[in-house]
């Protein structure tokens, strides 16, 4: 069974992660999505974060973190998820995200929501407490 391969945003402030829900559901997701035809994984990144949280990025910038490898959310059992987080820097012209047609609301977490998350989210917020950026 081929993966989800997806790239994901690591936007972090006063060591709390940007996470986003859908409309209607409380699951916590990282701004992020699959990859196109011919996209590298930093295109869809940027892309990504664009169209979820209007938050545009230095292309510049963009730093690979890890990969989670794990049981995709709401898939079949097997069907894993491939998730490489990136951190990047915001352009000036668009610091401040917001949420898209796509996002219900934008949340800034730490570990203490793992709860909230699917496995890809808590591999992250493991991750990145592994490397000191979040509480």
């Amino acid at each position: 069974m081929e993966p989800i391969v997806v790239s994901a945003l690591a936007l972090i402030r006063d060591r709390r992660l940007l996470m986003v829900t859908a409309r209607g559901r409380d699951v916590l997701y990282l701004p992020g999505g699959k990859l196109e035809p011919g996209e590298s994984p930093a295109e869809a990144l940027v892309r990504e974060s664009r169209e979820e949280v209007a938050v545009e990025l230095d292309p510049s910038t963009v730093v690979e973190l890890f990969t989670v490898r794990t049981q995709a959310h709401g898939e079949p059992d097997g069907r894993e998820v491939h998730m490489t987080l990136f951190s990047a820097d915001p352009t000036t012209a668009s610091p401040e995200p917001l949420a898209s047609a796509e996002v219900g609301a934008l949340h800034w977490v730490t570990s203490a929501d793992a709860d909230r998350c699917p496995p890809a989210g808590v591999a992250t917020l493991d991750g990145l407490v592994r490397l000191g950026l979040i509480d």
